[in-house]
């Protein structure tokens, strides 16, 4: 890899709930080598609140978060991704853009949260999850020997991070 900062671009089709939560996920535990980034093929134009709110209670920043479309990464002067992840089963068997510079792909679908119906206990409890999904699929990643892996390695790598189940001794955000 390089020794310029890697981007990383979480897609989901709503870009309201869990690709936004990975942009800042990536940002903490990714630190500096690491820029988050978080789009989807229909954005919902909104943020969850339940998803401004699960991060909150972790401890994270929400401001500047906002629900947008894949079409601006895949405008000349988007950033180039060098990995784009699908957090989604919606946005995972959709056609996606064209992204420059041939970035490393992976589908780490997470079960939608916003989904969820029933009391607020339970739908908060479902963005937990996803959040403690997403966290503990981070934590893999970014702790991946990324300059000693060959590409295909690092494919595969990535690839079965996305099998990873969320680790039930992380703390809940919340």
């Amino acid at each position: 890899m390089t020794d310029q900062p890697l981007n990383v671009l979480f897609l989901c089709t709503g870009n309201s709930a869990r690709s936004i939560m990975a942009e800042r996920l990536i940002e903490r535990w990714g630190g500096t080598p690491f820029r988050g980034f978080s789009a989807g093929s229909h954005p919902k134009g909104v943020v969850h609140p339940l998803a401004l709110r699960t991060l909150a209670d972790a401890g994270f920043s929400t401001d500047g978060l906002r629900s947008k479309s894949w079409d601006e990464f895949a405008q000349p002067q988007a950033p180039v991704m060098d990995f784009v992840f699908t957090v989604c089963d919606d946005a995972a068997g959709e056609i996606c853009p064209v992204w420059p510079g041939q970035p490393i792909t992976a589908h780490w679908g997470v079960p939608d949260p916003a989904a969820v119906t029933g009391s607020e206990m339970a739908r908060a409890a479902a963005f937990r999850l996803a959040f403690r999904m997403l966290e503990t699929r981070i934590k893999l990643f970014v702790s991946l020997p990324l300059n000693k892996l060959e590409r295909i390695s690092l494919i595969r790598r990535v690839q079965e991070i996305g099998r990873t189940a969320p680790d039930p001794s992380a703390g809940s955000a919340a």
